[in-house]
């Protein structure tokens, strides 16, 4: 069975901002708005969530 990883480090890619969160277990997230700048993210083509785009780490439902 694979340890799900629930922290991920968001990098704004307009002003390199960064962030840990904590990710949802049930649920992609589909806009994530940078603190610093106020960008708001989206998923990259081809991904289903600004973590799978963005974050250090892949979202949950896509880990399992």
């Amino acid at each position: 069975m694979n340890t799900i990883v629930l922290e991920s480090t968001i990098t704004c890619p307009v002003c390199g901002h960064v962030k840990c969160e904590t990710m949802p277990t049930d649920a992609c997230v589909w806009f994530y708005e940078c603190e610093h700048c106020k960008t708001v993210l989206r998923p990259k083509s081809g991904e289903c969530c600004v973590y799978c785009s963005y974050g250090t780490n892949k979202c949950p439902p896509m880990q399992q």
